[in-house]
């Protein structure tokens, strides 16, 4: 099955959700699993910056494809997190922004990022001096 079907990741997630995990935790993960993508990520600090274009957003996140972008909207927009609105000019022209409730994760989001910048460095020199005393 291809990993567009939809049905089957609904299926998969209500099956996690009833898993060995407690409630707590599966719900922990289902958002993580969603906000923790760094397509995701990406596109939530692209967005705290205001409303973006389509195009926009994919020459702001480096490496993005059209279509990568295009299924990390879906799903933010389908999470209540990016609302998308449709113009009708010729041709018709897309922006997204960030809901409330999308607002409301911005500030965690953009920390993580920030973070993530900040101590690239020590973690590669971490990830170095792992491999030269874990050899393969």
């Amino acid at each position: 099955m291809s990993p567009g079907h939809t049905a089957v990741t609904l299926q998969a997630d209500k099956a996690d959700a009833n898993g060995p995990c407690g409630e707590d935790h599966c719900g922990i993960r289902e958002v993580l699993d969603r906000i923790g993508d760094k397509w995701s990520v990406l596109a939530v600090v692209e967005l705290t910056k205001g409303e973006r274009r389509f195009k926009e957003l994919q020459r702001a996140i480096p490496g993005v494809s059209q279509r990568m972008l295009t299924l990390t909207l879906r799903r933010l927009g389908r999470d209540g997190l990016v609302d998308r609105t449709v113009f009708p000019t010729n041709p018709p022209q897309v922006e997204y922004r960030l809901t409330a409730l999308g607002r409301s994760l911005s500030g965690l989001v953009v920390a993580i990022a920030d973070w993530s910048r900040d101590h690239l460095d020590e973690m590669e020199q971490a990830r170095s001096d792992w491999d030269a005393t874990h050899p393969e």
